[in-house]
């Protein structure tokens, strides 16, 4: 078969490993933080141990042992710039987690924003004649969906069936066991750009580290901070981070669209750094105590001091009223929202049943962010953090963290992919995925 889909296999495989030794270390890779959380599994929630009924992926119950993160460095864009810094920082974190922890952990499982996302839709029927819908059946019908020509220089990041239909009755999430004339399926698959991907690999590789699975951050935060109505009925889940904004739609339980806006916070940033004429550093302090989006008539007679240590007296004691500042900011956060508006349009997200849209991430935070947003989006819009899981430090229960913990149900809970089935060799796809994950042919 292909290399993806051996490799993906292997991921698999090696995540099962991972649950059978009870730990497993959770790395999202952000631009302006590396956030790294060890998960103790306890063996509990496998609904059967040969896969026969639920989720073929496995599932197990978790708790978080160690948690610890680190300033983001080398990473732009949610892309890996300077090797180097990034595996130092890395290995900062993940040490600091397992000292935390009190284990060793060999096998980490990550997640990264940026990459270029583009999502396709894919379907498929097979003629039962009858007979009953087993795993094969399952199999051979994902297999016979046409994979479109993404290009020699992208990958296939997740591929999951999202609806089965038999006969006339649609919206199956497990048909096995059932019997039918045609069996249909409805797939969508996710692509980045490959040199993104060879380049986490390889960092992840350089630290001593076993990789057990890899996912994108759009998917990891929309699984944990749309509760199940939201993603049961569609929604969206705009993760605004540092240099970059993801955005994943969900409808029954799966994610049906993702895409990515090379701007977030650190551009928010880099604007008051110029516009005020301040170090990123105290630009960044300013944000995150001062900063806002709507401005009212107090804002003006509101002094901010700057600070500064360049020695100048006089240049270290500049203020400037709070309108200002967010005459600098909200030109910036507007162009993000349009930008998210015209992603969201273009995936049709104005025909799902219900349109809610959550926002979260560290950028999120910002105050009166959700108001704005509900102006330009024209939809329902709140603030969202992540769902709460067993032993997570206060510390890492902010919006920031929504990527981290929703690996952590990535984890525990995966959902099915196309590599989970065994597919049947004179079933092999035309077009299959033979330009896919070529980081692993040197590695497995």
């Amino acid at each position: 078969m292909t290399d993806l889909y051996q490799s993906q296999r292997a991921m698999r495989q090696m995540r099962r490993q991972a649950m059978q030794r009870g730990v497993v270390a959770i790395l999202d890779i952000g631009s302006s933080k590396i956030a790294c959380l060890v998960l103790r599994f306890d063996g509990s929630g496998r609904l059967s141990e040969d896969n026969s009924i639920g989720s073929l992926a496995g599932q197990s119950g978790f708790r978080v042992i160690g948690a610890a993160t680190t300033r983001s460095r080398g990473v732009q864009f949610g892309e890996i710039t300077a090797m180097q810094e990034t595996e130092r920082a890395i290995r900062t974190a993940v040490q600091a987690a397992q000292k935390m922890a009190g284990v060793r952990v060999d096998h980490v499982i990550a997640s990264f924003s940026g990459a270029n996302p583009r999502s396709y839709g894919l379907d498929a029927r097979l003629e039962l004649d009858g007979q009953e819908v087993s795993e094969t059946e399952i199999a051979q019908v994902l297999a016979a969906c046409e994979v479109p020509e993404y290009g020699s220089d992208r990958e296939v990041l997740h591929a999951q069936p999202v609806n089965f239909a038999l006969d006339n009755r649609s919206g199956l999430a497990d048909p096995r066991g059932q019997l039918g004339q045609t069996l249909a399926v409805d797939m969508h698959m996710l692509t980045v750009d490959t040199g993104t991907v060879q380049n986490l690999v390889r960092c992840i590789q350089r630290c001593d580290l076993e990789l057990a699975g890899i996912a994108s951050s759009a998917y990891a935060s929309g699984y944990a901070a749309l509760v199940e109505d939201e993603q049961e009925l569609g929604a969206a889940c705009i993760d605004m981070g540092g240099g970059s904004t993801s955005i994943s739609v969900f409808m029954k339980k799966h994610m049906i669209y993702a895409d990515a806006v090379r701007m977030g916070g650190d551009h928010i940033t880099s604007d008051i750094s110029m516009g005020l004429g301040v170090p990123m550093a105290n630009a960044e302090r300013i944000k995150t105590f001062c900063g806002g989006v709507h401005a009212t008539g107090v804002d003006d007679r509101d002094m901010i001091d700057i600070g500064g240590d360049t020695g100048d007296w006089e240049h270290d004691r500049r203020t400037v009223s709070r309108a200002e500042l967010i005459g600098i900011m909200r030109p910036r956060v507007e162009e993000i929202l349009e930008e998210v508006r015209t992603r969201l349009d273009a995936a049709g997200f104005e025909y799902l049943p219900s349109q809610q849209i959550v926002l979260t991430g560290g950028s999120s935070q910002i105050l009166g962010l959700d108001g704005l947003a509900t102006r330009i989006l024209g939809q329902q819009v709140r603030l969202g953090r992540p769902l709460r899981v067993h032993g997570l430090p206060q510390s890492a229960t902010g919006p920031g963290f929504a990527s981290a913990v929703g690996l952590c149900l990535f984890a525990a809970h995966p959902q099915d992919e196309w590599w989970d089935f065994e597919t049947p060799v004179d079933r092999y796809p035309a077009r299959s995925l033979s330009r896919a994950v070529r980081w692993f042919r040197d590695n497995w």
